[in-house]
């Protein structure tokens, strides 16, 4: 069996994060905790969702190499711990939820490696939907993250996979199908 590093990027309220939990319950996969500057949300715990670094220290693994790939959007950073990424990849697939932009990174960066798949919603009113439903975002920063979904759809034909999350048990279904098609 050859691990992967295994990508889901998509707009946000695609539904990336329940289909992540899903296979992460099921263990079919790893999952890569990120470093982030942004304020953790009600129920995160530092070290299980993210590393809540300061931006100080942030900045400070960048200039060490310490970061598989890195992006800063929404007024925060985000990025991939390398050294835990090659270190989980010598027993097991590891997933990591990404942007777009991180995803190319990370798969320039492993191209043999990394498997990148797209969710998406079926339509732009479901994705409205669900951000305003998840409620973890203000009106502004719904705003903001829908601003950014056009960008993200021009990206997804770069990706290796598109998957269309118009039923969660269906869709996970198949990103369970292509991470065991890509690890065989």
């Amino acid at each position: 069996m050859a691990h992967k590093l295994i990508v889901i990027s998509g707009p946000s309220g695609a539904g990336k994060g329940t289909i992540k939990k899903e296979l992460l319950r099921t263990g079919t996969v790893v999952e890569s905790v990120s470093c982030t500057t942004r304020k953790p949300r009600s129920g995160e715990v530092d070290g299980r969702e993210y590393f809540f670094l300061s931006r100080e220290e942030f900045e400070r693994r960048i200039a060490a190499g310490d970061f598989l790939e890195y992006d800063e959007h929404f007024g925060n950073y985000y990025g991939t711990p390398l050294s835990f990424v090659n270190e989980q990849l010598k027993f097991r697939s590891v997933i990591l939820e990404i942007d777009v932009v991180g995803g190319f990174r990370a798969k320039a960066f492993m191209p043999d490696r990394c498997v990148l798949i797209f969710v998406k919603a079926p339509s732009m009113q479901a994705l409205e939907e669900r951000l305003e439903k998840r409620g973890s975002e203000n009106e502004e920063e719904r705003k903001l993250r829908l601003s950014r979904v056009g960008y993200e759809l021009e990206q997804e034909k770069r990706y290796d996979y598109v998957v269309v999350n118009d039923n969660l048990a269906a869709a996970t279904a198949r990103v369970r199908e292509i991470i065991e098609q890509e690890t065989r």
